[in-house]
C-alpha cells in the first residue's frame, strides 16, 4: 500500500508541475489510475490513498472488480476497444467510455444504458497517429460521429480521446497533442458543448498537459510493470 500511495502521489506533484508550466490550475486535470491487469486489491489501496477514478480496458477483468470493490463507490471508466457483443455489460457498468469510434457502438451502448442511471459519459476516440494497428476514427471523421451521439438520449459527448504512437520525441507528442485539442475547438465551435481532452499516459503526460489535457490515464506509474498473465 505504501508503494501505490507513494506513486500516486509522485505521478500528482508531475501532474502538478507540468500544469504550472503550462499556466494552468493542477485541480482542472483528472488523474485517471488505469488498473487493468492489477487485483482489485491494488485499487483498493490507490482508493485508501485517495484515487476515485479507474480506467480499465478488459470488461470481464474489470466487471469482477466493480462488483467486488462497489461498496467503495469508484468511478469507472471504460478506454479499451468495444465489440458490439459486449455493449450491454459496459454501458451498465461503467460511468464513462473513452473508446467510441462507430456510430453502431455508440447507438448499441446508448439503448443499453440502464432507465434511471444517468447518461453514459463518452468520449470519441481520434487515431491522431494513422497507425493501423491503432484504433479510432480518422480526424475529421470525429464531427459527424458527434453529430450521431448528440441524437442519443442516453449518452452524453464529453470529448475526445487519444492514443498517440510511443515516442521519446517532444516534439511529436505534443503535434499529435494538439491535434486532438484543434478537433476539440472545432467541434466546440460547432455547438458542442465539450469539457474533455482524455490524453496522456505514464510517459507523456507532461506534453499532453502542455496541450490542453483534461484528463490523464496512467498505469504504469502508480501500480508498477503489468504482469501480463495476471
Amino acid at each position: 500500500m505504501a508503494l501505490i500511495a507513494a506513486n500516486l502521489q509522485a505521478v500528482r506533484a508531475r501532474i502538478a508541475r507540468a500544469a504550472q508550466a503550462a499556466g494552468r490550475a493542477p485541480g482542472d486535470i483528472v488523474l485517471l489510475a488505469v488498473s487493468k491487469t492489477f487485483p482489485a486489491r491494488c485499487v483498493a489501496e490507490a482508493h485508501a490513498a485517495g484515487q476515485q477514478a479507474f480506467g480499465e480496458n478488459h470488461l470481464q477483468e474489470a466487471v469482477e472488480k466493480i462488483t467486488e470493490l462497489r461498496e467503495l463507490g469508484l468511478e469507472w471508466h471504460f478506454i479499451g476497444p468495444i465489440q458490439g457483443n459486449k455493449t450491454g455489460p459496459i454501458a451498465a457498468h461503467f460511468q464513462w467510455v473513452h473508446s467510441v469510434e462507430r456510430e453502431r457502438i455508440a447507438t448499441r451502448l446508448n439503448d443499453a444504458r440502464p432507465e434511471g442511471q444517468p447518461p453514459l459519459n463518452v468520449c470519441i476516440q481520434v487515431n491522431v497517429s494513422g497507425e493501423e494497428s491503432k484504433s479510432g476514427v480518422a480526424p475529421g471523421g470525429e464531427s459527424r460521429l458527434a453529430e450521431a451521439i448528440a441524437r442519443l438520449p442516453r449518452l452524453k459527448l464529453r470529448g475526445l480521446m487519444a492514443i498517440p504512437e510511443p515516442t521519446s520525441d517532444a516534439a511529436l507528442q505534443r503535434r499529435r497533442f494538439a491535434l486532438l485539442r484543434q478537433l476539440k475547438d472545432k467541434l466546440a465551435a460547432h455547438g458542442h458543448a465539450l469539457d474533455t481532452l482524455s490524453m496522456g499516459m505514464s510517459d507523456d503526460l507532461e506534453a499532453a498537459i502542455a496541450e490542453g489535457a483534461t484528463m490523464v490515464r496512467v498505469g504504469t506509474a502508480i501500480f508498477g510493470p503489468r504482469n501480463r498473465e495476471r
